[in-house]
């Protein structure tokens, strides 16, 4: 199996390391990579810019892959399209620092490399860790790679894609896996009103998780109670339900 292993916290993340090395199990890993990190910067793509590629070598001399200046979208499509010899197998996205559970899906640079290889029909899995003071990228890789070789053995069809949310390790052994769909409630959204030294204003986007988390399971109350979470993911916006509906409007008047 040959796998293409991308993130959006950068080529040199320790949590992409991590996984990295449980991967080597399963088969050849290529990374491909964002220079730097990408957080938040969803599936943006470089339109208007060249790409610059550059390979990153191990300390033993050995390659580890590419780094990209562009986003983890970029990453993947010319990791397909033009520095790998043939399409990968499987695509991994991760391991990202801090939780891709509800609403922030749609923010994610580690979902969008996801979706970008599933674009491809590659089966692709996002992998986040909860945020923490201290993230255990080692003890989290080898609870994210339980669940991609479950998600393996159930031979899912080509271009499945998967957001997978690991629990904190501070919060000890996850109680087990859920699948569950994105949770929908609004993170409590602000700023945080600054001057700089020249006294201009400037505005920091604050991190407030969903404050309520009752109702049906979503990965938000999940990962809060110290599951694993899955949720299998599709990038068609479309709403096939009101197709007919808004086809029988009078468009002509």
């Amino acid at each position: 199996m040959h796998i293409l292993l991308t993130n959006d916290d950068g080529v040199f993340a320790p949590g992409l390391r991590a996984l990295r090395k449980e991967l080597m199990c399963l088969g050849d890993v290529t990374v491909v990579a964002p220079a730097l990190e990408q957080s938040g910067v969803a599936h943006t793509i470089t339109l208007l810019t060249p790409l610059v590629v550059k390979q990153v070598d191990e300390e033993d001399g050995s390659t580890l892959g590419w780094m990209v200046e562009g986003s983890p979208a970029d990453s993947v499509k010319l990791a397909i399209c033009e520095l790998m010899a043939r399409p990968p197998d499987l695509i991994i996205s991760g391991i990202n620092s801090g939780s891709n559970a509800g609403i922030n899906v749609l923010y994610s640079g580690t979902v969008a490399a996801a979706i970008e290889g599933a674009f491809f029909k590659i089966t692709s899995i996002a992998v986040s860790l909860e945020l923490s003071e201290h993230f255990d990228f080692p003890y989290a890789a080898k609870q994210a790679m339980r669940v991609i070789e479950k998600i393996l053995a159930h031979k899912p069809p080509n271009g499945s894609l998967f957001n997978v949310n690991l629990p904190a390790h501070s919060r000890g052994e996850p109680k087990g896996v859920r699948v569950v769909p994105m949770g929908l409630g609004r993170y409590g959204e602000g700023f945080e009103r600054r001057q700089d030294p020249r006294g201009r204003t400037y505005y920091w986007l604050t991190y407030n998780p969903p404050h309520d988390v009752r109702g049906p399971e979503t990965d938000v109350s999940s990962l809060c109670e110290g599951y694993i979470t899955v949720t299998p993911l599709h990038f068609d916006l479309t709403r096939h339900d009101r197709i007919g509906d808004v086809s029988r409007w009078k468009w002509g008047e």
